[in-house]
């Protein structure tokens, strides 16, 4: 019998952690973690092509399990390409592990070949970051990067050299999963700041609650104080999955990419209630209102506007303790004119996802009949930019179905890989992207990675051709495109030659049957959805600058002859531009 290594109590203590599978890209300073992965047989190596894509998909199990979720990469470039996916992991505040390999340990400070600092590369996207430089530091440093990364919901990096890993361990690993792993516990609000926010709550007139993904477990709460203080309930788009389903009082997002019935329900409060939320865009709050915030993290406390009380707790447990003390038989009149503001914006939202055959696909159709057509239990992974704001506005939440996305790190080609990762995690559950074309190509080489481990992921494909949100932003600035057009090819046909069921859709009368084919088949598939590439996705406030921005770029589009973009807008967006002229 061979003796125990590193690598070995490593293993063994990522098995007792529960971990069951790290995503990765093999080399040789990772040898000895992935021989002892072999050998053990109790973990499974799930290969990318891609480390940037593992950290990804690390990411999207541990958002939907709640669990530790691993990924690695070896020396210097290899865990580099890691970077990416952990600000995003880290910046959603969820617990993942990476291994990090390092180069020889002896040639450590001499510019050796692919020789990198991981401590110093990784230090600001994780919540705890060392080196195991010597076997003494197993499984110590690995079980404090364990606890870290449970405990604080965020990225713990353990880099560790080729050769230190393959040294003969001299460590126990340790003695349960329970003395390993932290329970997550309940922040209670102090009494006395709840007395303070029932007073102000009793006191205010309309109130407005914006609700954020802190209420992941406060749905029954959140409900009954929005009842107790018949307050509209404004969503922020990490808190849509948890917030939308089956809430009379919800009235939309607000922000970019949100709601007009939403915009208008936070400035016309007297008193704004944030519910877990760390929403960023300052000038989407109210300026006269007052503000009262809940939350589990005292540095998210009046972080995005000033505050007139903060109150640090879990929201569930808070709104719990602070329901006996608010005054009962308020006034709905506010949340009856909120909801008609909702349902007036909700209407003609939808009346923009129509498509008669022979027309002009919409991408807001697409997305409208992809959420009719997913099983309830799906998972969305939508991509940034247009794919977000389809999703946001056009996919619907049942309690069941989960949105993942790069909500806060907001970056490209998230989609694809966060499919992989729920995917490979839940193996019976339909899987689904919203992808935009620019995402997809930025990480094409998962496809392959789909076809490699027969995952059914099924890709649908916003391909309008352009880098979509960017081009609009420029023309909302008075500028001409520059930069954005894609020159794609016919998408459908190059998953069907690597072995992916594609289909091609451009005709709106084609959608349903095209989504249902595609959605049906038994292994990953593409639907390459050719959509309108002057699709407007406007605010829910169109400021004057912005009107502005619009009217230049429209004249200098003119002069620089390009008219002809100015029609094909106008008969695509016909419905908003009148609204903004």
């Amino acid at each position: 019998m061979s003796k125990m290594t590193v690598s070995d109590l490593f293993t063994q203590t990522l098995h007792l952690a529960g971990v069951k599978r790290i995503y990765g890209v093999v080399g040789d300073s990772l040898n000895g973690i992935t021989e002892s992965l072999r050998r053990q047989g109790t973990i499974d190596w799930v290969h990318v092509r891609n480390e940037e894509a593992g950290a990804f998909a690390a990411g999207a199990e541990a958002q939907l399990t709640g669990e530790l979720a691993v990924c690695a990469g070896s020396c210097g470039p290899g865990n580099m390409h890691l970077i990416n996916g952990l600000y995003d992991c880290h910046r959603t505040r969820v617990p993942v592990l990476a291994i990090a390999a390092q180069i020889p340990s002896a040639e450590i400070g001499s510019n050796y070949f692919q020789e990198t600092k991981p401590e110093a590369l990784f230090k600001d996207c994780s919540v705890y970051c060392e080196t195991i430089s010597d076997a003494d530091q197993m499984p110590r440093t690995l079980e404090t990067a364990i606890r870290a990364a449970v405990g604080h919901r965020g990225v713990a990096v353990v880099s560790i050299p080729g050769d230190v890993a393959l040294q003969a361990a001299k460590g126990q690993i340790a003695r349960s999963a329970d003395a390993l792993l932290p329970a997550k516990s309940t922040l209670s609000a102090h009494s006395d700041e709840l007395e303070k926010l029932a007073t102000m709550l009793n006191e205010a007139g309309r109130i407005t609650i914006l609700a954020g993904r802190g209420c992941r477990d406060a749905h029954t709460q959140l409900l009954q104080i929005a009842g107790a203080l018949q307050a509209p309930i404004v969503h922020a788009l990490g808190g849509k999955e948890w917030v939308e389903y089956a809430n009379p009082y919800d009235v939309g997002m607000t922000g970019l990419i949100g709601f007009s019935s939403g915009y208008e329900a936070m400035m016309a409060c007297d008193l704004l209630l944030m519910l877990g939320t760390d929403f960023p865009y300052r000038q989407f709050y109210p300026t006269k209102a007052k503000v009262v915030q809940i939350d589990v993290r005292p540095e998210n406390l009046g972080r995005r506007t000033p505050i007139d009380l903060g109150v640090l707790g879990n929201v569930g447990a808070t709104i719990e303790a602070i329901l006996p003390l608010v005054q009962a038989n308020r006034d709905n009149g506010f949340l009856a004119s909120a909801r008609d503001d909702y349902a007036k914006a909700r209407k003609e939202l939808d009346d923009l996802a129509e498509g008669k055959p022979g027309g002009i696909l919409h991408p807001q159709h697409v997305a409208r009949v992809l959420s009719e057509q997913a099983s309830d239990d799906a998972v969305f992974a939508c991509d940034v930019g247009t794919p977000t704001v389809w999703a946001a506005r056009y996919l619907k939440m049942n309690g069941r179905r989960r949105l993942l996305g790069s909500f806060n790190h907001g970056s490209m080609a998230n989609a694809l890989p966060q499919a992989i990762g729920a995917q490979v995690s839940y193996p019976d559950r339909q899987i689904v992207t919203l992808s935009g074309d620019g995402g997809l190509a930025m990480l094409m080489g998962e496809l392959l990675t789909l076809r490699q481990l027969n995952l059914p992921v099924k890709i649908i494909l916003f391909n309008n051709g352009t880098l979509g949100f960017v081009e609009m932003e420029m023309k909302a600035a008075g500028l001409i495109e520059t930069g954005v057009a894609l020159d794609n090819p016919d998408f459908a046909a190059m998953a069907r030659s690597i072995g992916i069921h594609g289909v091609r859709v451009s005709d709106p009368g084609e959608l349903e049957s095209a989504m249902h084919d595609v959605l049906s088949h038994p292994g990953p598939a593409l639907l390459d959805a050719v959509t309108a590439r002057t699709e407007l996705s406007l605010p829910p406030k169109v400021t004057l600058e912005q009107m502005k921005g619009f009217t230049l770029y429209m004249a200098k589009a003119i002069m620089s002859g390009r008219g002809d973009e100015i029609i094909e807008l106008g008969k695509t967006n016909a419905g908003f531009l009148r609204k903004l002229f």
